[in-house]
């Protein structure tokens, strides 16, 4: 017959006790050390950033804090038509997925007229000049595509249809049209997926895709500048992915009825 084990004697063995204490501050120890690091580095917990677009800095901070984010009041412009304080553009864009926690910089529409200096975007490439655009308080306008050896290089810049030097002061908001260069052996995009998207970020999408903003017809229900904001892609002209040719225009139809946007 097999001898018992003798569990309290073995336990009562100090070198036992100790080895067996010391295993288990170990392991203690790297669980502790485990959960602090995942709490740090808040590891594998990503949001969506909220759509700020036309909210006022109020109702921002409120779905901010819903959404997992923070923002912060980073620039102004002066859009005539929208509200006083509503928020005209955010950076990083509305459905972005970033760590909890990520701040989100508004630019909301200012009370009163604003002027900022334009920039020189001549020799820019056409990303560096939408974001040194956006970073002056401006808004990128038409793209006018001409034959040049370099595709998607800035040749000239207008506002209001005319050219504008740089150092000149302009309304923050203002339109800015680009002439920039296409190589026709380089001169091929796609047009994006707009459907569910708002008015702002689906201009942002098509200039994005090195595309022009086509006509933009809105349902009879929008009938103000603030309502266009709050409207919805629910149409387009072109199938997404199809191949186009840098500078088409792209056409849109808005809504602000959910029910005719189509999903994916």
């Amino acid at each position: 017959m097999a001898k018992k084990i003798d569990w309290k004697e073995i336990f009562s063995n100090w070198i036992v006790r100790n080895v067996l204490l010391g295993a288990l501050f170990v392991t203690v120890l790297i669980v502790v050390a485990s959960i602090f690091l995942h709490i740090a580095t808040r590891h594998g917990k990503t949001v969506e950033v909220p759509d700020f677009i036309n909210m006022t800095p109020a109702e921002a901070e409120v779905a901010a804090s819903k959404g997992g984010v923070e923002i912060k009041v980073a620039d102004s412009v002066f859009v005539r038509r929208l509200s006083a304080g509503a928020v005209f553009r955010q950076n990083p864009k509305a459905g972005s997925r970033v760590k909890k926690g990520r701040m989100v910089f508004l630019t909301i529409n200012s009370v009163v007229p604003r002027t900022t200096t334009m920039p020189n975007l001549i020799g820019y490439s056409l990303v560096q000049a939408k974001a040194e655009i956006v970073n002056h308080g401006l808004s990128l306008g038409r793209l006018d595509y001409v034959s040049d050896m370099a595709t998607n290089n800035v040749l000239g810049q207008k506002c209001g249809g005319k050219v504008i030097a740089p150092g000149k002061k302009v309304i923050a908001g203002s339109e800015i049209d680009l002439t920039v260069g296409l190589n026709p052996s380089d001169s091929r995009t796609t047009i994006p997926y707009l459907s569910g998207m708002k008015y702002i970020s689906a201009m942002d999408a098509i200039h994005d895709s090195y595309l022009n903003v086509g006509r933009v017809r809105f349902d009879e229900g929008i009938r103000t500048y603030a309502d266009s904001l709050d409207a919805v892609v629910y149409r387009q002209d072109g199938p997404p992915r199809a191949s186009r040719t840098m500078g088409t225009a792209v056409a849109i139809w808005l809504t602000n009825d959910l029910s005719k946007v189509p999903t994916k």
